[in-house]
């Protein structure tokens, strides 16, 4: 079987979870004899294929003058392009950006997204919604020139290219949602993002969720059958590597840690007004905030406020390797999420016996025993589950070990398996 599957980020490029996913994804398919084509809108050179080929979008040239080309941008010109549209970044940053950007209302026959050449950046930036139209255009005319059997959208700024090749070939469509706008904006969606999302699943044959939590906001709050959502969890990619070959942190104190996105949707405020909590009752012990995000200003002030800076450090965004090496330092990892669709940065603290406190509105919940579960409001109890862990070597030692073999029988391959037999259903 061959897929032709859309994506907007693959390691070692990535800004969160959703390349890591995909990459665990294609190696799992690889293994259950599932050959992928795997488009990015930009491809640098030093990616692993050796489970995947990579088709860079940036590569494919568009003639809008020639008849054929044409019919490409009519199959997707329906898309709602414009607005003010900068997903992944929240209303602080945001403001930040707006005065130097014009909304466009509709894309012209002399715009850019219609150039012959068009090199995408691949990021979440200013002009997002024009390279999200190109990509849609150039999905629509990779289509023609590959054969496959079904058509494989990741998440909203690929489902319009995923719909385009639908139209294009016949050929059967599913969706991955990874995240709902839900996830990212809570109630004060953004009715763009929102609209193409639910355009992307009403068009697909099925529809993916990474947690039942997912499937039911799909169902819900966008109306999609029930009987074409399926769930698959998501796994993590093993790591042989004992934790005693990673450098450890050098301070003579327990490290707590929390690792994302700096972001509503991931709760850092809650991970600070705990970690004030355990600080007043045992100071010795150090926080850790890695990532970046709108909120991280807000936070290095709140922590300043707290007056906990000499014990509370913020790392920047890290991957690959950097974040083994953090986890190798860290005695108790938190993840406080608001509204969590999956969550694997739990799975990778796991593999390398690093206990860990998730909240209960995470889909990583429904998958894994050997974790603290908490409300993310609750920041007392988050706050108590910490410092157990930190304080009683009895029941940390418990959830490193018994989390450690949970967490390596939650392979890629197997929800790979799970993932070609809804392709078999469709095709």
């Amino acid at each position: 079987m061959r897929v032709l599957m859309f994506g907007w980020e693959f390691p070692p490029h990535i800004t969160g979870g959703l390349g890591t996913a995909c990459f665990g994804m294609t190696k799992g398919l690889a293994k259950n004899d599932v050959d992928v084509l795997f488009v990015v809108p930009r491809a640098y050179g030093d990616e692993d294929e050796t489970n995947v080929r990579l088709l860079n979008a940036s590569e494919v040239t568009i003639d809008i003058d020639h008849e054929k080309d044409r019919s490409y941008w009519e199959r997707v010109q329906y898309m709602e392009i414009g607005s003010n549209i900068i997903p992944y970044v929240g209303p602080e940053e945001f403001l930040k950006y707006k005065d130097g950007y014009s909304t466009v209302d509709h894309f012209n026959r002399t715009g850019s997204v219609f150039a012959r050449n068009y090199q995408f950046s691949g990021k979440y930036g200013m002009n997002l919604m024009e390279e999200v139209a190109r990509y849609a255009l150039i999905g629509s005319s990779l289509a023609t020139k590959y054969d496959f059997d079904v058509i494989h959208a990741h998440d909203w700024l690929t489902y319009s290219a995923g719909i385009a090749a639908k139209e294009t070939t016949g050929k059967p469509l599913v969706v991955h949602m990874h995240a709902t706008e839900f996830d990212r904006s809570g109630e004060n969606i953004n009715t763009d993002v929102y609209a193409i999302e639910r355009r992307g699943m009403e068009a697909a044959d099925r529809v993916i969720t990474v947690s039942n939590l997912t499937r039911n906001i799909v169902i819900n709050k966008y109306g999609i059958d029930p009987a074409k959502v399926v769930t698959v969890h998501n796994a993590v990619e093993p790591n042989d590597k004992p934790k005693s070959e990673y450098e450890r942190s050098g301070l003579d104190a327990k490290v707590v840690t929390f690792l994302g996105r700096i972001t509503y949707q991931k709760g850092p405020e809650y991970f600070i007004e705990a970690a004030y909590k355990i600080h007043q009752v045992d100071p010795s012990i150090h926080f850790v905030m890695a990532g970046t995000g709108d909120m991280l200003e807000k936070m290095i002030r709140r922590v300043a406020q707290l007056g906990m800076g000499s014990h509370f450090h913020f790392t920047g965004f890290l991957k690959g390797e950097a974040v083994d090496q953090m986890f190798a330092m860290t005695d108790v990892f938190v993840m406080p999420s608001i509204s969590e669709p999956f969550g694997i940065v739990p799975l990778e603290a796991m593999r390398l016996n690093v206990p860990v406190v998730i909240s209960k509105q995470s889909g990583v919940s429904e998958v894994v025993k050997h974790a603290l579960k908490v409300d993310f409001w609750d920041i007392n109890g988050l706050a108590d589950a910490i410092y157990g862990l930190c304080h009683y070597k009895p029941l940390a030692d418990c959830f490193k070990d018994e989390g450690k073999d949970e967490v390596d029988s939650l392979k890629w391959e197997a929800a790979a398996k799970k993932i070609k037999a809804v392709y078999e259903s469709v095709v």
